[in-house]
C-alpha cells in the first residue's frame, strides 16, 4: 500500500502548493481569493500529517518527510512572515502546526528546536509580532512555546531584543499587552538556572529598566504588589555580591515607600519589622560617605517602625 493515494498529496507536494499561493498572496493581486483557499487546505492537510484524525495515528515516515521539506524550503520563516495574509482559521492552523512541528522529538533530539537555534531571527519575528494587532496573539502562543526548550529560551534572553518586552507590556491594546507580560514571566521563570545566570550578568541593567524607570510605571506597580518579589529582594539584599544587594536594596525601597501597599506585603514587612530595621542599621556601612543612601536608609527603617497593624 503506498503512503499517499492519488487523492492525498505527499509532503513535498503539499509544500510546493503552500509556497507558490503564499507567493500570490504576497503580491496582493486579483487571484487571492483562489489563493487564499489553497492556502488554507494546504495547512489542513499538513495539520493532518502532524496531527493526525481520530480514526488514525499521525504517520511517523509523512511526519519526518513534512519537517524536512519544512527546514529545507525555510517555509517555518515565510509562514510567519505571511502570517497577515492568512485568514482567521490558517492563522490557527499555523500555529499549531508550529507548536506541534516544535515538540517533536527524534529519541532525545528536538530538530526544531535545533533548526530555530540555527535560524534565531524566527524567534525575533515572532517576538515583533507584538506590533500587528491582527496576529499578536498567534505570535505570543508560538513564542511561549518556543521558551520552553532552554536553548530557544537563551538566544531571547541574550539578545538586544529582549528589551523589547517592556515596551511592549506597556502597548495601549490590553489583551496583547497582557500576553507580552505573559511571555516575558515565562521568559524569566521557566529555566531556573538559565535566568539565574543571566541575571547575574545583567542584574542592574534589568532593574532599573523594568521597575525603577518611569515609563514601565504599570510594571512596577504590578512588580511590587506580589509577595513572592519582596521575598526575593529580601533574599538578594543577602546576596554575596555587594552590587546585587545595593541594586536589590533600590527594588526594595519602592516596596517599602509605596503608598499602595497591598496587605500581603504590608504582612511581610510587619513579620520581619524588628530584622529589617536591625539589618538596614547595619547594611553597607562602607558607604557612609554616601548621604543620599544614608537618607534612604534612614528613611527606609523609619517606614517600616512606622508600620501599624490594620484593624480587622
Amino acid at each position: 500500500m503506498p503512503l499517499f493515494s492519488k487523492s492525498h498529496k505527499n509532503p513535498a507536494e503539499i509544500v510546493k502548493i503552500l509556497k507558490d499561493n503564499l507567493a500570490i498572496l504576497e503580491k496582493q493581486d486579483k487571484k487571492t481569493d483562489k489563493a487564499s483557499e489553497e492556502v488554507s487546505k494546504s495547512l489542513q492537510a499538513m495539520k493532518e500529517i502532524l496531527c493526525g484524525t481520530n480514526e488514525k495515528e499521525p504517520p511517523t515516515e509523512a511526519v519526518a518527510q513534512l519537517a524536512q521539506e519544512l527546514y529545507n524550503g525555510g517555509l517555518l520563516v515565510t509562514l510567519i512572515a505571511d502570517l497577515q495574509l492568512i485568514d482567521f482559521e490558517g492563522k490557527k492552523d499555523v500555529t499549531q502546526i508550529f507548536n506541534n512541528i516544535l515538540r517533536r522529538q527524534i529519541g532525545t533530539r528536538s530538530p526544531t528546536v535545533e533548526y530555530i537555534s540555527a535560524h534565531p531571527h524566527i524567534l525575533f519575528m515572532l517576538l515583533k509580532g507584538y506590533e500587528a494587532p491582527q496576529i499578536a496573539l498567534r505570535c505570543g502562543i508560538m513564542l511561549r512555546e518556543c521558551i520552553r526548550h532552554e536553548p530557544l529560551a537563551k538566544i531571547l534572553l541574550f539578545s538586544n531584543q529582549f528589551r523589547d518586552f517592556f515596551k511592549y507590556v506597556e502597548l495601549s491594546t490590553f489583551d496583547i499587552a497582557s500576553d507580552a507580560f505573559a511571555t516575558f514571566k515565562d521568559l524569566l521563570t521557566r529555566h531556573k538556572l538559565l535566568v539565574a545566570d543571566f541575571l547575574e550578568q545583567n542584574y542592574d541593567t534589568l532593574l532599573g529598566e523594568l521597575i525603577l524607570d518611569r515609563h514601565n510605571f504599570a510594571i512596577m506597580t504590578k512588580y511590587i504588589s506580589k509577595p513572592e518579589n519582596l521575598k526575593l529582594m529580601m533574599n538578594l539584599l543577602r546576596d554575596k555580591s555587594p552590587n546585587i544587594q545595593f541594586e536589590a536594596f533600590h527594588v526594595f525601597k519602592v516596596f517599602v515607600a509605596s503608598p499602595h501597599k497591598t496587605q500581603p506585603i504590608v504582612e511581610i514587612l510587619l513579620k520581619n519589622q524588628p530584622k529589617l530595621i536591625e539589618f538596614l542599621s547595619s547594611f553597607q556601612k562602607e558607604r557612609a560617605d554616601d548621604e543620599q543612601f544614608a537618607d534612604e536608609k534612614n528613611y527606609l527603617i523609619k517606614q517600616i517602625r512606622d508600620l501599624k497593624k490594620t484593624a480587622p
